[in-house]
């Protein structure tokens, strides 16, 4: 896959950070010393983690340098570190794992979820936020887009694009052994959009990225022209003009026994 785009990301970041935001609100620590925030994009929702514990060392992780250009720019109080969380193992014992929309591009969930809790300092806090919108039409036009002549063969399996996720009882199950307290919910953000366009460009900077990145520049065009027909159908205009996206995420905050 090719590289992450900052500005494209960030084009709508209030959209992506309300969830940051949401998330960290559940977050059951006062004060922390150690903080990491596992692909931390462009740094808005390390900007939040900065701000709810000022006397923190607080570490943003991300797989892109750009991303992390980015996010050095905008906190340059804050560290920020080229790694692959699959792998990723911090110095010392956080108080405060965070993953804001981004473990759902990690592999092997049943492994990596108890690994990164095991990670904690006693009383530490693991808190996750995943988009949870595979059975939205968003996602499922791409996978159908992808699966069709001419471009099948370039994309190839659509399936294995993005990790499926173990449903919030997996999670659960996969923490609450071990935890002082589970906290496990899921919402639908429903964001109004001012088009079908705008709706392609939002997903462009994520979830399509893995489709149209291995395109030649003529079927990415096609691809994106097709999928965007389809979601403008499948997106009627409201009362308004203006198009509701259902955005499903799910969210675990698990925290450590002291």
């Amino acid at each position: 896959m090719l590289d992450w785009n900052p500005a494209l990301y960030s084009r709508y970041e209030d959209e992506r950070t309300r969830p940051a935001r949401d998330l960290l609100a559940r977050v059951p620590l006062a004060q922390a010393a150690r903080v990491f925030d596992l692909g931390c994009g462009p740094g808005n929702s390390t900007e939040l983690l900065v701000q709810r514990f000022p006397a923190a060392s607080v570490v943003g992780t991300d797989n892109s340098e750009p991303m992390l250009a980015s996010a050095r720019q905008r906190l340059p109080q804050a560290r920020f570190e080229l790694g692959d969380i699959a792998t990723w193992a911090p110095e010392a014992a956080p108080d405060l794992i965070y993953a804001n929309a981004a473990l759902q591009w990690v592999p092997d969930h049943e492994t990596l979820i108890p690994r990164l809790f095991a990670l904690l300092a006693p009383g530490g806090v693991l808190a996750i936020q995943m988009p949870d919108n595979r059975q939205e039409p968003t996602h499922r036009l791409m996978r159908e887009v992808a699966a069709e002549a001419p471009w099948a063969q370039a994309i190839g399996n659509p399936d294995r694009l993005r990790t499926e996720l173990l449903g919030i009882d997996g999670y659960y199950d996969l923490l609450a052994g071990e935890a002082a307290a589970v906290d496990a919910w899921r919402t639908a953000y429903q964001h109004p959009m001012a088009s079908a366009a705008a709706i392609v460009e939002w997903i462009s900077g994520t979830g399509l990225k893995p489709f149209v990145d291995p395109l030649p520049s003529e079927l990415k065009t096609s691809y994106l022209a097709e999928y965007g027909r389809r979601i403008a159908r499948a997106y009627p205009a409201r009362t308004d003009g203006r198009l509701l996206l259902a955005f499903p995420r799910m969210f675990i905050v698990a925290q450590k026994k002291a």
